[in-house]
């Protein structure tokens, strides 16, 4: 049974007409299929698709990324790699289900492979804890992510969580530093690291893996700082507010490239990833092989210095430097506080030079 959005009540109706001329049988008596009406009424449908999910809101796009019959990091993991080995533990705690993670082949080639994993149905998102990592997630990743730094192996992360898991008992066993180092990590690799972004990029949870040299996301796909939920909970106090938030929070994919945050947007099937999961594997090895070929070629250093540079250039577009390519020289303007205080620091020193030197000068 299909899942429909509650915006999505025209296109079920036409589907649903969809399959009763295609199964003739279901109706009082039998009939001929009407193939005619069969193509009116897919036309039909494929313009209903188009126009509803060319105009998306942010809010609307937010439910679609959520979409529970929308493919998952173990769909793309089942289906673009090869010899996929697993992999678990931290080595300090234990195994967070939530997280997949492994060696693979790729288009004949080694690769790591990460994927955040919510489940397909209620027993497995209960186990894998509906995607939130917990600590030792984020530590088995970092062992891994060094592992294949020093085989130098290519990353490659699928984003999929509401956000790290907020228990008691993940911060007590070190949630926020966990987060921090799996950032410090993916940031100091020497070896080409991609991100996609197929459903929820959300918070710490998601920027964790997502430091990466190529942050890609699915067209329908959202990354943002906290839920919109969650936003409309803290500035209004009413979470029904939540398209407001939405459309502040800025996360969609289109206004995510524009702010240059992320680096490449891959298309999705018309209604969504959901609808054509075989044409978005398709995409996604394209946009896969392109950005590791990009990569081939990039020394060690290069790789690092390539990463460090664009999430330097994040918010610089209209920022106090000229030259972007001068990171370097990024120096922080003082305001006028700080320059009476930096003039204080050397009145003094050259005071006590000038009296000695006309001490001297009336002695001698």
């Amino acid at each position: 049974m299909k899942n429909y959005l509650n915006f999505e009540t025209e296109i079920k109706d036409l589907e649903n007409e969809l399959e009763k001329l295609k199964d003739p049988f279901n109706q009082s008596g039998l009939s001929e299929v009407d193939t005619q009406k069969i193509s009116k009424t897919q036309n039909e449908l494929d313009d209903k698709l188009k126009s509803i999910y060319s105009n998306l809101d942010p809010w609307q796009t937010t439910m679609v990324a959520r979409h529970e019959d929308r493919p998952k990091s173990k769909f793309f993991i089942d289906n673009l790699f090869e010899d996929f080995i697993s992999l678990s533990g931290d080595r300090h705690y234990g195994e967070d289900k939530s997280v997949i993670s492994g060696f693979a082949k790729f288009n004949g080639n080694s690769v790591l492979v990460i994927g955040q994993e919510k489940g397909e149905d209620l027993d497995s998102r209960i186990e894998r804890n509906f995607g939130m990592m917990r600590p030792e997630g984020y530590r088995k990743t970092i062992r891994l992510m060094k592992l294949a730094e020093k085989f130098d192996i290519p990353i490659i992360s699928f984003i999929d969580t509401p956000g790290a898991y907020p228990g008691v008992g993940a911060e007590e066993r070190g949630q926020a530093e966990a987060i921090a180092r799996s950032i410090e990590c993916c940031m100091e690799l020497k070896v080409p690291t991609l991100s996609i972004i197929i459903g929820e990029g959300g918070s710490g949870g998601a920027i964790a893996l997502a430091s990466s040299s190529k942050v890609i996301m699915l067209e329908n796909a959202i990354y943002s700082v906290i839920s919109p939920e969650g936003c409309a909970t803290i500035l209004w106090r009413d979470p029904k507010k939540m398209l407001d938030a939405a459309k502040a929070m800025k996360l969609s994919a289109k206004d995510l490239l524009d702010l240059e945050i992320i680096d490449e947007i891959i298309a999705e099937p018309i209604g969504g990833a959901h609808r054509d999961k075989d044409q978005m594997l398709l995409n996604v090895k394209e946009t896969l092989s392109k950005n590791l070929e990009k990569f081939k070629n990039m020394s060690s250093d290069e790789i690092f210095n390539d990463r460090k540079s664009k999430f330097l250039k994040i918010g610089r577009k209209k920022g106090f430097i000229d030259n972007l390519e001068e990171l370097s020289s990024i120096k922080p303007k003082l305001n006028s506080f700080e320059k009476i205080k930096d003039f204080k620091r050397y009145a003094i020193p050259i005071s006590i030079i000038f009296i000695l030197a006309l001490f001297l000068i009336y002695y001698l």
